[in-house]
């Protein structure tokens, strides 16, 4: 199961180096997941390099703060600016980090663009699928419109295999915040690096 896992959460920080348009999203992410994929094949990168040049094409198109804030649940709005701040940095380096340790693990996947969704206005969902040697897996990455902002469009969340990595860490988050402290949290986080 990990292992189906890696190439998706490798894409999920590899696939633009700026907010889309409505009607380049298909393309951009063509264009992006295809570079991210020779940058993972080239042996001469070390594991360091290859982070960085993927981490590079990336950072823009998340919007990391709402990403922050949904899994936060909840908690966002008990916390102060000041929290909800060192919580984006920790969660944004936190996202990477689990992102770099799965580098090495990658083999010879392929991703295939099925299409675009729009569930309801304002949202969009690009479909593409995992083409490995023994199995296809689906990978929806979630796109909503940036408000007052001209057709800008960013990622907030990621179905890999039907999981939803926003859905997990808000549930990982709420379960450890039953008995503990947003500062708490915090804590935990640093410490797992």
């Amino acid at each position: 199961m990990i292992r189906k896992l890696i190439l998706p959460f490798i894409l999920l920080f590899a696939t633009c180096s700026f907010a889309m348009t409505k009607a380049n999203i298909e393309i951009e992410m063509t264009n992006k997941i295809d570079k991210v994929l020779i940058v993972l094949k080239d042996s001469n990168l070390s594991k360091d390099e290859k982070a960085n040049e993927i981490i590079s094409i990336m950072n823009a198109a998340f919007d990391y703060t709402l990403m922050s804030r949904l899994s936060l649940g909840r908690t966002w709005k008990k916390i102060s600016k000041e929290q909800r701040i060192e919580f984006i940095k920790i969660f944004t380096q936190m996202l990477k980090d689990s992102y770099v340790d799965k580098l090495d693990l990658y083999t010879d996947e392929l991703v295939k663009i099925i299409g675009t969704e729009e569930p309801k206005r304002n949202r969009l969902i690009l479909k593409t699928q995992l083409v490995g040697k023994d199995a296809k897996h689906d990978i929806n990455y979630k796109f909503y419109k940036v408000k007052n902002a001209v057709d800008t469009w960013l990622i907030y969340d990621v179905d890999l295999i039907g999981v939803s990595i926003i859905k997990t860490y808000q549930a990982q988050f709420k379960g450890f915040l039953k008995d503990k402290t947003f500062q708490e949290l915090l804590t935990h986080l640093k410490t797992k690096k």
